[in-house]
């Protein structure tokens, strides 16, 4: 891998990491300052939301300006959401602010790889990134988790700036305040990011414009007959996932008693599966073959429903790493597939754009369903069932999908994966 690579993981770690202990630090908020269990679950969708609105202009942004600057960019405000937590604005509105960040800074963290790396190493590559990004995730949440904690809260809210009233008197305010020299070593990494010799594309002044180059990018991707198979299966796994990383703590409430603190770990066993499984695939799964990890999707929807009748932690411990590594197994062949129809059908950050686009609306349409449930009364066990199900049936329709393109558009498909296999097996520059 080139050198610039590993400075693009610093900086994604340290982001990530921030971003998964500040989720836990704000559910302890929103609980120890007695706000429904609605509003906790709209955690999700509300960090999502700019994911959606500002689609059209983040790809168009990330392929405008060096990829690093928009990087930087992108975890100031992150450190800007935190400041507003702390300071008296609703926790789901700053939430948001930080969701913000997060949609400018995706497209140019996955968008610099293919512009960075040969096609013959972007599966691994992704494997890399993903697998840390899950170790991001598991030491994010344990992090949160033991921020929030008696003994490390009780440190941090001793410490205090002479003739200065901070106004941060809770755990959860003093974990979030710690959070936010995170995100600055993240910014500090993204100003060492190297610039690469892709061209920028111009940057759409009318809104109109920047639009309908979104509405054409997305068109384009999901008449792509690998693009949308690929985009498909992402979409559903993001917003299944994005949602599970609360209803992991809600379940861990219902069926083992555990308090935010306790269930936190539980996210983080998810995300060991996780992370080995992409880590497995990078090591084994070609470009070329990246569809045929397809049905590991129903495996884990038929999983995820067997959730309900785990109660012992010493069971949920490895059934959870063993439902992590399925989704990390699909993921990444599928992701890597998907930037590699991206890359080669407009620029790098407009597709990652429009994959964030697809994967954040699903996260924001299943927490919003989740959230109203969850309202009117809904179970964390009726919510896995639904969730599970959902899952199957997707996985199983996009499957028979994918076949139908083989019968029905034999000589475009086959074209397409012989363009996958003749890119993955390109020479490497070193």
């Amino acid at each position: 891998m080139k050198r610039g690579f590993y400075t693009i993981m610093s900086a994604q770690f340290f982001s990530s990491l921030a971003d998964n202990a500040l989720f836990v630090a704000a559910v302890e908020l929103l609980r120890a300052s007695g706000a429904a269990e609605w509003q906790r679950a709209a955690l999700v969708p509300m960090f999502a939301l700019f994911y959606v609105v500002l689609a059209p202009f983040v790809g168009a942004f990330a392929d405008a300006v060096p990829k690093g600057k928009v990087m930087f960019y992108s975890n100031s405000i992150k450190v800007v959401g935190c400041l507003m937590m702390l300071f008296g604005t609703h926790p789901l509105a700053a939430y948001a602010i930080v969701g913000l960040g997060a949609a400018a800074y995706s497209p140019a963290k996955y968008g610099i790889l293919t512009e960075l790396l040969p096609p013959s190493q972007l599966v691994k590559a992704n494997g890399w990134i993903e697998g840390l990004t899950i170790a991001s995730i598991i030491l994010g949440v344990l992090l949160g988790g033991q921020l929030i904690g008696d003994r490390i809260s009780h440190m941090l809210l001793m410490v205090d700036m002479p003739l200065i009233d901070t106004g941060i008197d809770t755990p959860s305010e003093a974990a979030i305040a710690s959070l936010v020299g995170l995100y600055v070593l993240a910014a500090l990494f993204n100003l060492r990011i190297p610039r690469t010799e892709a061209p920028l594309q111009p940057f759409a002044h009318s809104l109109t414009g920047l639009v309908r180059d979104f509405s054409a990018c997305n068109s384009r991707l999901w008449q792509d007959k690998l693009g949308q198979i690929s985009l498909a299966t992402t979409t559903l796994f993001w917003g299944v996932s994005g949602n599970l990383r609360y209803i992991v703590l809600a379940w861990a409430a219902a069926a083992l008693g555990y308090g935010t603190q306790q269930a936190s770990s539980l996210v983080g066993v998810v995300a060991i599966g996780t992370a080995v499984g992409a880590v497995v695939a990078s090591m084994y799964c070609r470009l070329d073959r990246a569809t045929s990890v397809i049905p590991l999707g129903v495996i884990m929807g038929v999983t995820v429903i067997l959730m309900n009748g785990i109660h012992n932690v010493w069971v949920a411990a490895p059934f959870l790493i063993f439902l992590g590594a399925i989704g990390g197994y699909l993921v990444v062949p599928m992701n890597a597939l998907l930037q590699h129809r991206g890359h080669n059908l407009m620029g790098a950050g407009r597709s990652i754009a429009v994959q964030n686009f697809n994967e954040q609306a699903c996260i924001l349409g299943l927490g919003a369903f989740y959230t109203a449930m969850t309202r009117f009364g809904l179970s964390a066990f009726g919510a896995i069932t639904i969730f599970g199900v959902a899952v199957a049936a997707t996985m199983w329709w996009i499957r028979r999908w994918h076949q139908r393109n083989l019968i029905e558009h034999k000589e475009e498909v086959e074209h397409l994966l012989d363009l996958a296999r003749s890119d993955d097996l390109k020479p490497v520059d070193r």
